[in-house]
C-alpha cells in the first residue's frame, strides 16, 4: 500500500474562518495508487471546500469514492474490493486473458493526510499485494487499525443523485443509510451489523439445509437476540437526537421526523433490553420449529420520514420535498456531529448542485459554509458553482494523456 510521506505539506494552510475553528479536521492530501481510472493520483488540498470539475467519466465520482472509503463502511457505492481496482484500457478484472497481470491490479490503495489544528496523520486504505482473499484493510500511521479506530478520527458524510429516491426504495437501502448515519457516532456499529448479519445468515444456512442441533440454533439466536437489541438501541438513540436537531429546519430546509418501526423497536419501549433479548429468542426458536426462517430483528425494521411543515411521510411527498428532506436530515446529521463529537464530517456532494434549483443551491453553500468542515463537490458545469469562486479549490480532472495513462489534475 501506499503511504503519504511526513515531510509533504500542504501547499497553502487550510484557510480557517469559522467560530469552531479549533473542532475542524480536514484532508490536506490524497493520493491513490490503482484505485479506479487512477492509475496514480496525488492531489494537495488547500481550502476547507473543493469543487472537481470534469466531463461526464472523467473520475469525479471516483475520486470522491475514495475519499469515502477512508471512513468505516464500504464507501458511497458499496462496491466490492475486487471492482475497486485499476484496471488498464477498460479490461474487466474478471476477464479471462493471458495479459491480465500486466493491465490489471487486485492491489490498490487510498492514502490521505488528516489533520486538525492539533495534528496531522497519515490514514489509508486498500487492499495490499499479500492481502488474502482481496481483504481490505485500514491503515494509521503506517499501522493496521480497525475500521473503528479509523472512524474515531473521520466522519465522512455524502450525498449522491442515487439517493434522491432513499425515501422510495427498499426497507433494505433505507436501513443502510441509518447504519451510516449511526456509525458516525459510534464506529463499532459496523463490527454489531457485520456480527448479526454473519449469524442471520448461518442460521437460515443451517434451517434451509435441515442441519444443525438444538445447542448450535440456541447458540446462534443468543447473538442474535444480544446483538439486535445493541444495534436497534443504537438506532433509536440516534434518531431521538436526529430529530431534536432536524425539527426546526435549517436554511429553508424543511424540518423534518425520522421514524423507526419494528418488533424489536416496541418491545425496547416496552420492556427491559434482557427481556427483549429472551422476547426474541422465543419468538426464533418458535418460528424454528415451526419450519419457517424468519425472525424478528433490525433486519425487519422499516426507516421513514416525515415532512413537519405538510404532515406528509416522505414516500407520499413530492420529488423536490423528497430531495430537501434528505439533505435537511443530511445537514442535522452534520450539525450533531459538531456539537457532540466536537467536529464536523467531511462532506461529500457528487453532482448535487445541478439537480438543486438556484435557490436551494445557494443555501446548501452556504449553510455547509456555516458548517466549517472540509466539503467537496463535484459538478460537470462550473458555472453552478459560482458562488464559491472566493472560498473554493477549483480542480478539474482532464482525461489521460496517453492509453492506459490516469486522468490530470488541474487546479484553476
Amino acid at each position: 500500500m501506499i503511504s503519504v510521506s511526513p515531510e509533504i505539506k500542504p501547499v497553502v494552510a487550510l484557510e480557517v474562518d469559522n467560530a469552531n475553528a479549533t473542532k475542524r479536521c480536514w484532508l490536506s492530501r490524497l493520493k491513490l495508487d490503482h484505485f479506479r481510472n487512477y492509475q496514480q493520483a496525488d492531489l494537495a488540498i488547500h481550502a476547507g471546500q473543493l469543487v472537481i470539475l470534469g466531463d461526464n467519466g472523467a473520475g469525479k465520482t471516483n475520486l470522491l469514492e475514495a475519499v469515502s472509503l477512508l471512513a468505516p463502511g464500504r464507501g458511497m457505492r458499496r462496491s466490492k474490493t475486487e471492482h475497486l481496482a485499476y484496471r488498464a484500457n477498460g479490461l474487466d478484472i474478471a476477464a479471462d486473458s493471458s495479459d491480465l497481470a500486466d493491465t490489471c491490479w487486485m492491489d490498490w490503495a487510498v492514502a490521505a493526510v488528516l489533520e486538525n489544528e492539533d495534528s496531522r496523520v497519515q490514514i489509508g486504505t486498500g487492499v495490499p499485494q499479500s492481502a488474502k482473499q482481496g481483504n481490505r484493510i485500514m491503515r494509521l500511521e503506517g499501522v493496521t487499525v480497525s475500521q473503528a479506530e479509523l472512524g474515531c478520527r473521520l466522519a465522512v458524510s455524502w450525498l449522491t443523485p442515487q439517493m434522491d429516491g432513499i425515501f422510495l426504495d427498499s426497507p433494505a437501502a433505507r436501513r443502510r443509510f441509518l447504519d451510516r448515519l449511526v456509525i458516525a457516532f459510534d464506529p463499532a456499529h459496523v463490527g454489531r451489523m457485520s456480527r448479526y448479519e454473519k449469524a442471520l445468515r448461518q442460521r437460515a444456512h443451517l434451517l434451509t439445509e435441515q442441519r444443525g442441533d438444538e445447542a448450535w440454533f440456541t447458540a446462534l439466536e443468543s447473538v442474535l437476540a444480544e446483538t439486535a437489541v445493541a444495534v436497534t438501541a443504537a438506532r433509536q438513540s440516534l434518531i431521538k437526537a436526529l430529530n431534536e436537531e432536524a425539527a426546526r429546519g435549517w436554511f429553508g430546509f424543511p424540518g423534518v421526523e425520522l421514524l423507526l418501526g419494528g418488533d424489536t423497536e416496541t418491545w425496547l419501549s416496552e420492556m427491559p433490553a434482557l427481556a427483549v433479548e429472551d422476547q426474541v429468542m422465543q419468538v426464533a426458536r418458535t418460528a424454528r420449529l415451526n419450519g419457517e426462517v424468519a425472525m424478528p430483528g433490525p433486519h425487519g425494521s422499516d426507516f421513514q420520514a416525515i415532512h413537519l411543515a405538510s404532515q406528509a411521510p416522505a414516500n407520499r411527498a413530492s420529488t423536490g420535498q423528497q430531495k430537501a428532506m434528505l439533505i435537511a436530515v443530511i445537514l442535522a446529521h452534520a450539525r450533531l456531529q459538531d456539537r457532540r463529537l466536537g467536529r464536523a464530517p467531511l462532506m461529500l456532494f457528487d453532482d448535487v448542485a445541478a439537480h438543486l434549483d438556484a435557490q436551494r443551491r445557494s443555501a446548501l453553500f452556504d449553510a455547509v459554509q456555516c458548517l466549517g468542515g472540509q466539503c467537496w463537490y463535484s459538478g460537470t458545469d462550473d458555472a453552478q458553482f459560482n458562488e464559491l469562486g472566493k472560498t473554493a479549490q477549483f480542480v478539474k480532472i482532464l482525461p489521460a494523456q496517453v492509453a492506459g495513462g490516469t486522468p490530470v489534475f488541474e487546479v484553476m
